[in-house]
């Protein structure tokens, strides 16, 4: 039985904007590249561009051989954890999308693997080149230029195996895997260039402190398994470097001799009617708009960054006080706002608009487990911490991505919040406890081009006073 290896991604150009997706399938046993899928797709956000791309990718490996396995790479945490069974879909346009992927084989005969952006550069190349061939007013076609970057990354991925160790060196080994398979690539690319007809395209639709209320071995997934914890450990101790070594700058938000940062100022949404009293406040209840006092903090908060000049974008989560307090500040900048769902509040499930006391009294099991384990939900389906961190981590390195060497501001919640500094710091998870934040409070991170980050936190509004 033959076993192909399809690649997939998706992007857009503003979430929801201009949107594309790449797939290409590989054949596991020699590393050739044997279909290739790009399309255009118009308006559509992140996720439904990826699902478009993991769609066309098992729809070409099924025109080449509906009988094979398929071993599907993404490098989005959502789709490979949701095709995998283990996360939900609730959102209404993943659901027709992620039924359609799974009917194009049995189930039996797909595997899924996350794997890191860097390694998803064929399918990311290929999502782009059709959001480019959109702007121009065109469809994508296969073109020499995908064969020459196929063998551009195989070049690239020769000389990163040179060290080749001794010969039970594992990493040496993997890294000589990666080389030839990125040959095989190449040598496929430019086979295929004139076959793109063939090429599939997927249809579908367009796109606080505790108490302070917490708005208050060989196959497929060993490999996904040791990739994930390589990274985690490899960013983990960068960031530790990074943090040992924060510096506070004359000018901007990080120090200016180590190159221009990607750096987001992050800052939590002005007051509700709910934060006074300390209640869970999510992204699952009733999702608040700003008191007075809120509207006067962010308003505070506009004239203090105006004054210093060097915020250059305005992101927001999806919920009302967020882009409320975005809003006025974004005003007070001259700039728009850009909404991301990624930045949105955990979901406390059950416990939404309750005090912590009140849920101790009433979902005292559930909030014990909340507080000593990670993976660990709010009653009610809740997100747990160690999710919330997956999508925070997935949206971080998307932002980085798009905002190199700029600064943008970031007005999120207190859960995300935190979770960008304690994923900056390398911290673990039981120090979101440990973090308290003001409403209307800025800190800052900046994410440098060698994977370090120095973290900046203010946690007090009273510098904003006039």
């Amino acid at each position: 039985m033959r076993e192909f290896i399809v690649e997939a991604d998706g992007g857009s150009r503003g979430n929801p904007g201009p949107a594309g997706y790449g797939s290409v399938v590989i054949d596991a046993a020699t590393g050739q590249t044997l279909a290739e899928a790009a399309e255009y797709i118009g308006v559509a956000t992140n996720n439904v561009a990826e699902y478009r791309g993991l769609v066309a990718g098992l729809r070409a490996a099924h025109e080449l051989d509906p009988t094979a396995t398929v071993h599907v790479r993404m490098d989005s945490k959502l789709v490979i954890e949701q095709m995998s069974g283990r996360w939900k879909i609730k959102h209404p346009d993943m659901k027709p999308l992620a039924f359609e992927a799974s009917k194009v084989f049995p189930a039996p005969q797909v595997t899924y693997e996350w794997i890191p952006r860097e390694q998803n550069k064929h399918a990311d190349r290929l999502a782009n080149e059709a959001m480019d061939a959109g702007k121009r007013g065109e469809q994508w076609s296969a073109s020499a230029s995908t064969a020459e970057a196929a063998a551009a990354d195989a070049r690239a991925a020769r000389a990163a195996a040179e060290p080749s160790g001794p010969p039970g060196d594992a990493a040496a080994g993997a890294a000589r895997a990666r080389a030839a398979l990125s040959e095989g690539r190449a040598a496929g690319a430019s086979a295929s260039a004139g076959s793109a007809s063939r090429r599939g395209a997927a249809e579908g639709p367009g796109g606080g402190a505790v108490g302070s209320g917490a708005d208050a071995g060989s196959g497929a997934d060993g490999r996904a398994e040791t990739d994930v914890r390589a990274e985690a450990d490899v960013r983990a101790e960068a960031d530790v470097r990074a943090a040992r070594s924060v510096a506070a700058p004359a000018t901007g938000w990080g120090p200016a001799d180590m190159g221009a940062p990607a750096t987001f100022v992050l800052l939590r949404h002005g007051e509700t009617p709910l934060t006074p009293q300390k209640r869970f406040s999510g992204s699952g209840g009733t999702d608040p708009s700003l008191s007075d006092v809120g509207r006067e903090q962010a308003e505070r908060v506009g004239a203090a960054l105006a004054r210093r000049g060097t915020v250059q974008a305005v992101v927001a989560s999806p919920l009302t006080r967020t882009r409320e307090t975005a809003g006025i500040v974004a005003a007070h900048l001259g700039l728009d706002v850009t909404v991301d769902d990624g930045l949105r509040e955990t979901d406390f499930g059950a416990w939404e608009g309750l005090t912590f006391g009140e849920v101790r009294e009433r979902y005292a099991d559930d909030l014990g487990a909340w507080l000593a384990d990670p993976e660990a939900r709010p009653t009610g389906d809740g997100e747990s911490f160690a999710a919330t961190a997956t999508r925070i981590a997935a949206t971080r390195d998307k932002l980085v991505a798009a905002y190199a060497g700029r600064t943008v501001l970031l007005v999120s919640h207190v859960t995300p919040i935190k979770t960008f500094v304690r994923l900056a710091l390398g911290a673990p998870p039981e120090s979101l406890f440990r973090m308290e934040l003001s409403a209307a409070s800025l800190s800052a991170v900046a994410y440098y081009a060698d994977g370090n980050a120095s973290v900046r936190l203010f946690n007090d509004t009273s510098h904003l006073r006039a």
